[in-house]
């Protein structure tokens, strides 16, 4: 039985029983189960909010360790890009030059792949930042290593080309000269023989007697064969391909005809005095070939770099030392 409460009324100055209606009772009953159910809510919402169960604990765990996963693979293609970037330059800087081919340009090793709306399945993650910053990565490093890899088969074609590439490049002097004594005039600003006006002289001047043979520096397919009182005089244009031409002007006889196929040391002409010339010599030219703007555009290039099958380190040094002379040109 639940205890009896009495009170004191000061008016008939007796203790009398405290009386609780149903409806009092009920009342309290509601309110307390109101209370109870607030509580219950509180306790559970703290709990949802602030208590981890053993599987949200290990879920966790499981994404801080995703993090760390991502986070180092970030790193790591760090460390590739600064490999690969490495043999970018090697390749530039080194296996082209040998082979004397254009490097690569950065637009196209570093053509893109794609915006940011690529990865937009990506961004729905918590670590998406995180996640799209290694993709990109990914797919920067996937172009660069194919766009390296075609490099590398483009260099080795060149390699099984070097052999024929060896035989067409310009190698020796093109008139025998043994004495290092006929450099009459070389490569850059001359006096012109004629109008004594410093002009630019795009080849070498050798000095030989009339008749003396003059030599193809390269194998090749003999191109142009021109015979006029003017300019040039009788000379003759070797195409030896792989971005070398060669002229030899001034002749007094032409052995070879256009289409005619020469390899080095084969006598084409005999030195002579025809055309603009003021004595009799060989005028000699190197012609590169390149493309520009979607052109082909043929550019002088100095003579003296192309002896060097030859001369001997000291010849060299000496011709280097006799061509930079800045006296008059004999056409």
């Amino acid at each position: 039985m639940g205890k009896e409460r009495y009170y004191y009324n000061t008016t008939t100055l007796r203790y009398e029983k405290i009386e609780v209606s149903w409806k009092m009772r009920l009342l309290r009953i509601f309110g307390f189960m109101c209370a109870a159910l607030v509580c219950a809510f509180a306790i559970v919402v703290f709990s949802f909010n602030y208590i981890e169960t053993p599987q949200e604990k290990a879920m966790k765990k499981e994404l801080e360790d995703i993090d760390l996963v991502v986070e180092q693979l970030i790193a790591k293609n760090s460390r590739n890009q600064k490999v690969i970037e490495d043999l970018q330059a090697r390749d530039d800087n080194m296996y082209r030059v040998i082979f004397e081919a254009e490097p690569l340009s950065s637009s196209i090793r570093n053509v893109g792949v794609g915006g940011r709306n690529k990865y937009q399945d990506l961004e729905k993650f918590s670590n998406s930042e995180s996640l799209i910053e290694l993709s990109e990565d990914l797919d920067r490093i996937e172009r660069q290593i194919y766009m390296q890899s075609k490099s590398y088969d483009q260099i080795a074609e060149l390699i099984e080309n070097k052999e024929e590439y060896n035989a067409c490049r310009p190698a020796i002097q093109p008139i025998a000269n043994d004495d290092m004594t006929r450099v009459a005039s070389g490569f850059g600003m001359r006096i012109h023989p004629i109008y004594k006006t410093r002009k630019m002289h795009q080849g070498m001047d050798f000095t030989a007697p009339v008749g003396t043979d003059v030599y193809a520096t390269g194998k090749g397919v003999v191109e142009k064969v021109q015979k006029t009182d003017r300019g040039y005089g009788y000379n003759v244009v070797i195409n030896h391909g792989f971005g070398f031409k060669t002229r030899y002007a001034h002749l007094s006889k032409i052995t070879v005809k256009k289409g005619t196929k020469v390899n080095r040391g084969d006598v084409i002409g005999l030195v002579g005095n025809t055309g603009l010339s003021t004595a009799p010599h060989l005028h000699y030219e190197v012609i590169k070939v390149e493309k520009e703007n979607g052109q082909l555009v043929e550019k002088r290039v100095n003579p003296v770099y192309y002896y060097y099958n030859d001369l001997s380190p000291d010849e060299y040094d000496e011709m280097i030392e006799l061509s930079s002379k800045a006296n008059q040109s004999f056409d």
